[in-house]
């Protein structure tokens, strides 16, 4: 049977209705844009915030040029702390997306990752068609229809909600640009072999194509390069049509002839050793771009990987892609993150989920040997194609080249399901084959098709806010402590600390090693003047990881609080150890050392905050506030005007020059910049009791009244303003008697 006849056979069990190629990716891309469409209004949450909020890579402060040699969070890849993930493409579309914004609004990245998702999902029609191949007809003529078995494959990849995360979370934009060169370079090597009179011949354009765009697909996603895996294994199995039972037969016949190998002639050596040489010189600059080698994770981002068994190392392994395994299969217990307990170690072979790995493989084994094995050519075609797409762009995230940061991420199954869908529509015809009602066959499918949008729309949904996404966590993974570390921040930044404190509690229980947790806790108790209990969460948490740089800060800020100074000292430095480049660490320094009136030294820790970060307004202020108040006035007004020339529009830095500028008699001057403070922050009864007292001394007591009289009103508790306005009311009391003697 040729190919186009066994595409038809396919057809023909599947209970489908037939479309052209154009009305086929308008409902495919329609579908897509439907199950996320809702995602568009949707914030930014979770790695948004760094991957995009606090990246500077973003900004026009920031050479284009430098995204090359940044992460994928903005730090240097020459950096022992960075987390190595180099998609400088992928940050160049958030950069494009930031400017067409005019700023960080979140709808427009929304929807260009919608966008994204619905050109994937199309494309998938053309790679469905290709695999599967073949035409419908109709009264003996050829029709451009696609497969229904594609058609089916395409509509299982658009609504499936495992993609939820890439397309609704704005940081999955990774893995949809990716997914998009990836599909795009299989499709160019697909026309690598090309007949010319009846032969056929190696299209060496087409191959070259096919390189480029996987290597722009790794420029997006490291993920990209498997590409070239998949290439091989398509050239191989269904250009070449490699059939493993006949060589095996021919090997085990001793025939060797070269007649007998004919698939080798077909350019198959030429074409492979392109994609190996693209592969190795993509991986050569790609190890050289990274730098100091592969990032540090903990034992809380993978605990498989750090077990020192390796019998233990294999079984949890091996669990992990079961877990890959169903949430394909049945896309309802989705979480944004399932580390930190939320999956539990097996220790042991009494372990009832064992049988979860052994149930994987048993179908995995299965497949692969009718892939292998079977006479059929197309059911080899199909599923070798299916495996492929299913496992090879999965092995960057399986433990077994190299460590990963997560247990289970369900943004890394965006590829890897393009051969679920080949898997289960396939099998979905031969069991349609085999029965004469396929009434039921056909109602589980469209059940899926009604269910899976539905599930998508619901979770994204959750992905609009983090405190809906956090809290949809609770129920799938209530042992993970990270699920309760985020709802405890999400709280505290809302201002509900008390909520928070329960939660952070409970992540420190789930995991006593979690330090980010102890440091939030220990700050909110610092606020609450609960300063011992802050004290020895902050001490464990340094004890637990010494490089902790902000809570060695946050414990110097709390022994300072407890007039502790030597020690707090020895904790801002510390943190300055392992922080160089720490503005934050610099300021409380300066405030201590003006606490024990070691001016010189507060001085300088306030300058270097300064430098590391100009806009550093406190720092700048307190400089003003110490030089003012040691007399220093010259001094004072020269940091002044240069922290205003940085930072124009800071009304507490206008009104501390302006205070200096009074005392040193330019009254017109400090008189402009007071008002400017006051237009800035017209609720501040210091500014207009300060103002009033400028006033005072100029001589120009109606002013001056009247804005005693405006700070009285807003703090009638400021006792040195009613002094100051008692003595000015003295003043205009004896003006007028003066003027009858």
């Amino acid at each position: 049977m040729d190919t186009m006849a066994a595409a038809d056979a396919l057809d023909q069990d599947i209970p489908l209705f037939y479309l052209s190629k154009f009305w086929a990716k308008c409902l495919v891309g329609l579908l897509s844009v439907v199950c996320f469409a809702n995602s568009y209004n949707g914030g930014f949450v979770f790695d948004d915030s760094e991957a995009i909020i606090n990246n500077k890579d973003l900004r026009e402060e920031t050479s284009v040029s430098d995204l090359w040699l940044h992460d994928f969070w903005g730090s240097k890849l020459s950096s022992n702390a960075s987390h190595k993930s180099y998609r400088p493409l992928t940050v160049l579309t958030f950069r494009i997306s930031y400017a067409l914004a005019g700023g960080l609004h979140p709808v427009g990245f929304h929807v260009i990752n919608i966008i994204l998702h619905c050109m994937v999902s199309v494309l998938m029609l053309e790679v469905f068609s290709l695999l599967f191949g073949g035409g419908a007809c109709d009264k003996g003529k050829k029709i451009l229809y696609v497969p229904k078995a594609a058609l089916l494959s395409a509509l299982l990849f658009a609504v499936h909600p495992v993609h939820t995360e890439c397309v609704a979370g704005i940081v999955g934009r990774a893995d949809l640009l990716c997914a998009l060169f990836v599909v795009l370079s299989f499709l160019g090597y697909s026309k690598a072999q090309i007949r010319i009179h009846k032969e056929d011949h190696t299209s060496v354009f087409w191959v070259l194509i096919s390189i480029v765009l996987a290597a722009i697909a790794m420029l997006c996603k490291e993920q990209g390069i498997t590409v070239l895996g998949l290439n091989a294994v398509f050239d191989v199995f269904v250009i070449c049509k490699l059939n493993m039972l006949e060589c095996i037969q021919k090997v085990r016949r001793r025939d060797k002839t070269p007649e007998n190998f004919s698939f080798v002639k077909k350019g198959l050596l030429s074409r492979i050793s392109l994609l190996a040489a693209g592969g190795i010189c993509m991986l050569y600059v790609r190890w050289s771009i990274m730098g100091t080698g592969p990032p540090a994770f903990t034992d809380v981002d993978n605990p498989a990987s750090f077990a020192e068994n390796l019998l233990v190392r294999v079984i949890n392994y091996n669990y992990y892609y079961s877990l890959n395994g169903w949430l394909l299969l049945c896309p309802w217990w989705l979480c944004f993150d399932w580390s930190m307990g939320c999956i539990p170690l097996i220790k042991s072979l009494s372990d009832s989920r064992i049988m979860a790995p052994a149930a994987l493989w048993f179908c995995l084994f299965g497949l692969m040997y009718q892939a292998l094995f079977s006479s059929n050519g197309q059911t080899r075609r199909i599923l070798i194609m299916g495996l492929g797409f299913l496992i090879i762009p999965f092995l960057p995230a399986s433990n077994l080249f190299f460590r990963v940061g997560f247990v289970v991420a369900e943004r890394v199954l965006y590829l890897p399901s393009v051969g679920y869908c080949i898997l289960l529509t396939y099998g979905y015809s031969k069991v349609c084959k085999q029965l004469n009602n396929k009434k039921s066959m056909t109602i589980f499918v469209l059940g899926l098709l009604i269910l899976y949008p539905v599930r998508c729309i619901y979770r994204s949904n959750q992905w609009k806010s983090e405190e809906l996404l956090f809290q949809s966590a609770l129920d799938v993974c209530p042992l993970n402590a990270k699920v309760h570390y985020n709802i405890g921040k999400n709280l505290a930044d809302q201002g509900l600390q008390t909520d928070a404190i329960k939660y952070y509690r409970e992540a420190i229980r789930l995991n006593p090693k979690y330090v980010h947790a102890m440091n939030n806790l220990g700050n909110i108790l610092k606020e609450k003047d609960e300063l011992y209990e802050a004290e020895e969460l902050l001490s464990r948490a340094v004890s637990i990881q010494s490089d902790f740089s902000a809570a060695w800060m946050n414990l110097g800020i709390v022994q300072n609080s407890l007039k502790r100074f030597e020690e707090a000292e020895k904790s801002y430095l510390t943190a300055i150890k392992y922080r160089r480049k720490y503005p934050d660490c610099y300021y409380n320094l300066g405030r201590l050392y003006a606490d024990l009136n070691r001016h010189m030294d507060a001085l300088n820790a306030w300058r270097n905050a300064t430098f590391l970060k100009p806009q550093h307004s406190l720092a700048w202020n307190n400089m003003i506030i110490l030089l003012d108040n040691t007399g220093n006035l010259a001094q004072a007004e020269a940091i002044g005007r240069e922290a205003l020339k940085l930072l124009p529009q800071d009304h507490s830095i206008s009104f501390s020059l302006a205070n200096v500028l009074g005392k040193a008699q330019k009254y017109k001057e400090s008189e402009g910049l007071f008002l400017r403070a006051i237009e800035a922050n017209p609720s501040s009864a210091s500014y207009h009791g300060n103002l009033a007292v400028l006033y005072h001394r100029w001589g120009r007591l109606d002013l001056a009244k009247k804005y005693y009289e405006i700070s009285m009103k807003l703090d009638p508790s400021a006792s040195g303003t009613k002094e100051n306005y008692n003595l000015l009311k003295r003043k205009l009391d004896q003006q007028p008697k003066r003027r009858h003697i």
